[in-house]
C-alpha cells in the first residue's frame, strides 16, 4: 500500500468551473500521476503517465 504525498500540488483542469465539480491532477514524485474528483478528495487514482495518456486519447476519440 502506498501513501499519498501530504503536500500534493493538485491542479484543476482548465475546463473546470470554479466550483467543486472538477477533476484534479498531481504527481507523487515517483513518476505516477494522481487523479481525484474535487468533491471526493479522499479517493485518488494513481496511474503511470503512458496509461493516462492512452486513456485520455481514447476518451477524446469517443463520439457522444
Amino acid at each position: 500500500m502506498s501513501t499519498l504525498p501530504e503536500s500534493a500540488d493538485w491542479q484543476k483542469s482548465s475546463y473546470s468551473s470554479q466550483g467543486n465539480n472538477c477533476v484534479e491532477l498531481s504527481a507523487d514524485g515517483s513518476g505516477r500521476v494522481l487523479l481525484r474528483e474535487s468533491e471526493a478528495p479522499g479517493t485518488v487514482l494513481a496511474s503511470g503517465p503512458e496509461r493516462l495518456r492512452a486513456l485520455l486519447t481514447l476518451a477524446s476519440n469517443v463520439n457522444l
